[in-house]
């Protein structure tokens, strides 16, 4: 039981991440992309070592283990870059690339670089939580503006996509001999100078000064939120369900960001959500319904693996 439950987390991190569309309306927009990235970063990686410091001894890690470390913090930094820039480049519904393709390339990419197993269930459960998906969004957004952004942010999307795949599935080895917690936090830590040289490499380019970035109660709540919930406390909760089932059950859970993100429009923002939501988020359900439950056993019966140097 508490395994399940503990397998059940990276839905709350995909929670956590589908609150971001509502804070985006608190203007955090006006913090260029990677200067925010930097900022999230930083915040999150500062409240995860006070955790860790709470929660777990000190450790002497490995050669090996910061150079996993290492490789991890890279592929988030080249997540967070280029799907803020994605972002920041395309319209609202090419930018739901990331949501579509993060889990599909999260799944092959655990098939191919950790042997783990596609079954049909599996297969079947990932296409209809990809078709739910689509229809919400489509709901959502329209169709009409494909197209309409640069080509450039298109393929920056795409590579946030592999990028937060290559995060997830990478980071496995440790989360399981060490925790998912210790993984979050030094990978996010490593991370923080590599977003602070980019975030500084922008501000020139832009020709944007640090002290004009307006510090408003908007500002500072968004920066909080992304800090410490969808950066922390969301990276913990996601590692955390990489110790107890695969990367490719996992990653099904990221289908749930555009759903929650919908719902609190409609509840803070009081937008409306028509049959095509609805019907959307069904077959989405459903979907994650048959990922999940193809590993419940496994889940509910195994201990997060753990293995010794």
């Amino acid at each position: 039981m508490r395994s399940s439950l503990f397998a059940l987390l990276p839905l709350g991190a995909s929670a956590l991440w589908g609150g971001m569309y509502v804070v985006s309306k608190w203007g955090f927009d006006a913090i260029p992309p990677v200067t925010l990235a930097a900022l999230r970063v930083a915040v999150g990686a500062t409240t995860l070592l006070v955790a860790v410091a709470i929660t777990y001894p000190a450790r002497d890690f490995s050669r090996r283990d910061w150079r996993g470390f290492t490789v991890l913090a890279v592929w988030v930094s080249v997540t967070l870059v280029t799907q803020f820039v994605g972002t920041d480049l395309t319209t609202a519904s090419e930018g739901s690339l990331v949501t579509v393709l993060t889990p599909v390339a999260t799944l092959a990419l655990g098939v191919l670089a950790l042997g783990e197993r596609l079954t049909r269930r599996k297969t079947g459960g990932m296409l209809l939580a990809l078709v739910g998906t689509g229809v919400v969004l489509a709901s959502r957004y329209g169709l009409d503006s494909l197209g309409a952004g640069a080509a450039s942010g298109i393929v920056l999307l795409v590579l946030a996509s592999v990028g937060w795949a290559a995060y997830t599935v990478w980071g496995k080895r440790l989360v399981r001999e060490y925790s998912a917690l210790e993984t979050a936090t030094y990978s996010s830590l490593l991370a923080t100078p590599l977003l602070a040289a980019a975030a500084a490499v922008e501000l020139a380019v832009t020709d944007t000064a640090l002290a004009s970035i307006p510090i408003t109660a908007g500002t500072v709540g968004a920066v909080l939120y992304l800090g410490v919930g969808a950066t922390a406390v969301a990276w913990y909760a996601w590692y955390k369900g990489v110790e107890y089932v695969d990367t490719g059950t996992v990653a099904v859970y990221f289908f749930a960001q555009p759903v929650v993100g919908a719902v609190l429009g409609a509840v803070f923002l009081r937008e409306t959500l028509g049959l095509g939501f609805v019907a959307g988020g069904v077959v989405m359900a459903v979907g994650i319904y048959v990922v999940t439950t193809a590993n419940a056993q496994s889940a509910g019966t195994n201990e997060p693996q753990r293995t010794v140097d």
